[in-house]
């Protein structure tokens, strides 16, 4: 797993004596968990049942969103936009069920 800018290693399937496996996986368990949280909160949770703490070979915590469908990518990415122009613009964002209510339809 690598992204456009090659920052992110492929996923650990064999481990190596010396990595710090445990820790990137711990840190990778616990951002899943809050996002996995937030996503309860508004009703997406069930969006994203691929939701998961891994960790790549060099002991980098990662956290998986597994496979969705495109209106779920997309409610996330309305609901991220949301939030960014609200911290912009000192407002507060959108309640979740006006997110999701105008979420467009497939």
């Amino acid at each position: 797993m690598t992204d456009r800018r090659g920052v992110v290693a492929k996923r650990a399937e064999d481990l190596m004596p010396g990595v710090p496996y445990v820790r990137g996986w711990n840190r990778a368990r616990q951002s899943a968990s809050a996002l996995a949280d937030q996503l309860v909160l508004l009703g997406l949770d069930s969006d994203f049942p691929g939701l998961v703490a891994d960790v790549n070979v060099v002991g980098d915590g990662l956290v998986q969103l597994g496979t969705v469908r495109p209106e779920a990518a997309e409610l996330l990415a309305t609901l991220i936009a949301a939030g960014l122009r609200a911290e912009l613009h000192g407002t507060t964002a959108e309640t979740p069920a006006t997110a999701r209510r105008e979420a467009p339809a497939a």
